[in-house]
């Protein structure tokens, strides 16, 4: 299966989604599906169309992570969210736009998507592009890039895994692993913590599983980070 093919695949229900999310149900559904509020339409964020299904597809997982930083991290308005993405896949041609460009929030949160790979700059002075208005900007890596998802090798710029903690823990959401469930070293973060919260110990449950104990802490931190976003 190809990069692009990925991105397709119906991976989780809807339940499963906002549990490796992060985010309430109600919410994915939301971004997903759009509906009436206060007697007003409002068309969906990460689907073109209102389409009633309950499968959530790699892409659309992919996308919904970028939607929940925006949101909780950085406090950019929906509606600007959804005229961006709008806007992408007009210019990209793709259905998963986000899951195809690499996007960023500039000054006084303008949304921009990365050039760098069509420009030889260093680092520092990568290029971005700003679909709404075509203004070719240049800005910092560092200014509140979401530097927690991987792209192919295939030269088709497509997530196809992420790293919810970072690059440096080794906790991975990855379809081809454990369907999409947080893990590491392909044993899921909460297989890890329910057995230490049931009285085993953390060097037990390394040895289970052949483990490092690092990974395992690992684990450990992931679950507890979602328990107290939760709370």
């Amino acid at each position: 299966m190809s990069s692009v093919e990925l991105l397709d695949r119906p991976l989780y229900d809807e339940t499963l989604a906002a549990s490796v999310l992060n985010v309430p149900k109600s919410t994915l559904h939301w971004w997903l599906e759009g509906g009436i509020r206060a007697g007003r339409h409002y068309a969906p964020v990460l689907r073109q169309e209102p389409s009633g299904s309950k499968e959530v597809t790699w892409g659309e997982l992919v996308e919904a992570r970028y939607l929940r930083a925006y949101r909780r991290d950085l406090g950019v308005k929906l509606g600007d969210l959804r005229r961006f993405i709008d806007e992408l896949r007009q210019n990209l041609g793709v259905p998963y736009p986000l899951a195809h460009a690499q996007p960023w929030v500039g000054a006084g949160r303008r949304l921009l998507v990365s050039a760098q790979n069509n420009v030889d700059l260093e680092p520092e002075l990568w290029a971005v592009y700003e679909p709404r208005s075509g203004i070719a900007l240049l800005t910092a890596p560092a200014e509140s890039f979401l530097e927690r998802v991987e792209f192919d090798q295939e030269g088709n710029g497509v997530v196809v895994r992420l790293r919810p903690a970072g690059y440096d823990s080794p906790v991975v959401i990855d379809p081809e692993i454990r369907f999409g469930s947080p893990a590491v070293t392909g044993i899921p973060t909460d297989t890890l913590d329910e057995m230490v919260r049931a009285g085993d110990s953390i060097e037990s449950v390394a040895d289970d599983y052949d483990l490092e104990l690092d990974n395992v802490v690992a684990a450990l931190d992931y679950e507890r980070a979602r328990r107290q976003q939760v709370a």
